[in-house]
């Protein structure tokens, strides 16, 4: 019986050992040689990899645990090897380590997982190569981040911000993160579509957040899996945007379209590159996905957490409310709203922004695939292999902001970051397309909320969840309510 027992155990103890050592066997023996020069770190369990412990670390309270495991055994090398979303991949953790990853684009391509490129869209931004990528921001960019285009989205923004704050300072407890992502996709759709039908917008947001959901989950088309649920929205937002592009393209051609302005829309249907190419519906529908979806979540989740901050840190409200002050006195009489100058001058407020972003780091990661075998610090990186890079590392690193956990817009006076220790928006060709409107929209909200509004939480010290955004728990359940005019 003992010996039965010890050859189970013995049975066991071999299983387990296969099984830990099964990717690594898999993935490391085709490399030879190479795999000697690989970074410090693991490939987990078959299938699975390291997904487990990076699920487990980011639903607990501790979203750290998941890399400083890894430091604590492997050391301080700012790169590992890992398992995730399905790829054997690298991780790096420092701004040395990145650049090369960031700013390389003949040895590094987009390497997003299944679940964001086909929920996002073959034609995004995330799938398309480089010479393509570089084309389509030319054709985008100035309907949106241009300094025109920006100048006449102030009024409208301003607008439905007023609005906004006066309609939830009535309604008692809401959800304010809620009520932030349906007022930051309001206005991006108006941008992209100028479409204000509030029933479009209200079934359109739902399923932009399942869709969400579903970006950075794992590829399992299962009824009950978020990326099930995922792809079920996106063929729903797919054909609403086909039916807008069909209905666009109808009324031009029958010359009976008369647009208030031209939107997003109408760039892309009129847009041809220097080969005299138009874009195709799936193009169109692809870019338009991917900036409204990326557009309001956001902005929103920014929005909420600014406000959160600032409420905690009586001292930072202070100093910033100040500064919109000075501003709305110094206005003429004849002058009726915020400026596109004005926002620029709002010098402490872009540091609270600044630091929100870098609190909260929005996307905690990005990720690439290796073109051909690369060497990063002299460690090495073989082709096809994805790497991602941890931007909440880097914004948590204490060499680079001392107590990073602590916000304080005030570390950002006189104070210029190093190239790619401060990546909200990402880094190099591929730096999100729509920061700047990202950040005007935040600041006319903090504009107007610093001057009459404060924000008292429900549940101040709620659980927070991490995945796939860093928000309460609760979405920032709160009452918002006026407290005069400056």
């Amino acid at each position: 019986m003992w010996m039965v027992l010890l050859c189970s155990l013995g049975a066991l103890v071999a299983l387990k050992w296969l099984l830990q050592n099964a990717n690594s066997w898999y993935y490391e023996t085709p490399l030879g040689e190479k795999k000697f020069s690989l970074p410090p770190g693991d490939l987990g369990w078959p299938f699975i990899g390291n997904m487990w412990s990076f699920l487990r670390a980011f639903k607990s309270s501790n979203p750290e645990a998941f890399l400083n495991s890894m430091v604590s055994r492997f050391g301080h090398t700012g790169i590992y090897k890992t398992f995730m979303f399905g790829s054997p991949s690298i991780i790096v953790t420092t701004p040395e380590a990145s650049k090369k990853v960031l700013t390389d684009d003949d040895a590094f391509k987009p390497g997003w997982p299944i679940s964001t490129e086909e929920l996002i869209g073959k034609n995004s931004f995330t799938s398309i190569s480089f010479e393509e990528h570089k084309r389509l921001r030319k054709l985008t960019a100035a309907p949106v981040n241009g300094y025109e285009a920006l100048s006449v989205y102030t009024t409208y923004i301003e607008e439905r911000v007023i609005s906004s704050l006066d309609k939830w300072s009535k309604m008692g407890e809401i959800e304010f993160l809620t009520q932030l992502r349906k007022l930051t996709f309001r206005i991006i759709m108006y941008i992209f579509l100028s479409s204000e039908s509030e029933p479009v917008m209200e079934a359109l947001e739902k399923e932009y957040t399942i869709l969400n959901y579903g970006v950075r989950a794992m590829a399992i088309n299962l009824p009950g899996f978020a990326y099930h649920k995922a792809l079920k929205a996106r063929k729903n937002l797919v054909s609403t945007f086909q039916s807008i592009v069909d209905d666009r393209r109808a009324q031009r051609k029958a010359g009976n379209y008369v647009a208030k302005k031209k939107d997003m829309m109408d760039a892309l249907l009129d847009v041809v590159d220097d080969d005299g190419r138009k874009l195709t519906d799936a193009e169109i529908i692809d870019v338009l996905l991917m900036y409204l979806n990326a557009g309001h979540e956001s902005s929103g989740h920014t929005m909420m957490w600014a406000a959160v901050f600032l409420q905690k840190h009586p001292e930072f409200f202070q100093k910033a409310k100040a500064e919109q002050e000075e501003i709305v006195k110094r206005r003429p009489p004849t002058q009726k709203g915020m400026t596109f100058k004005e926002y620029r001058e709002m010098e402490y407020l872009s540091q609270v922004i600044d630091e929100t972003l870098r609190v909260v780091t929005f996307s905690l990661t990005v990720f690439r695939e290796a073109k051909k075998d690369v060497n990063i610090n002299g460690y090495s990186v073989p082709k096809g292999w994805k790497v991602l890079v941890w931007f909440r590392s880097i914004h948590y690193d204490s060499e680079i902001y001392p107590n990073p956990l602590e916000f304080n817009p005030d570390r950002w006076d006189n104070y210029t970051p190093k190239p790619l220790t401060f990546l909200p928006f990402g880094a190099g060709s591929r730096l999100c397309p729509g920061n700047d409107l990202a950040k005007l929209e935040i600041a006319i909200f903090l504009h107007h909320f610093l001057l009459n509004y404060k924000m008292e939480p429900i549940n101040p010290d709620g659980p927070l969840m991490y995945l796939p955004h860093t928000r309460p728990k609760d979405n920032c359940l709160a009452r918002i309510k006026k407290c005069g005019s400056a």
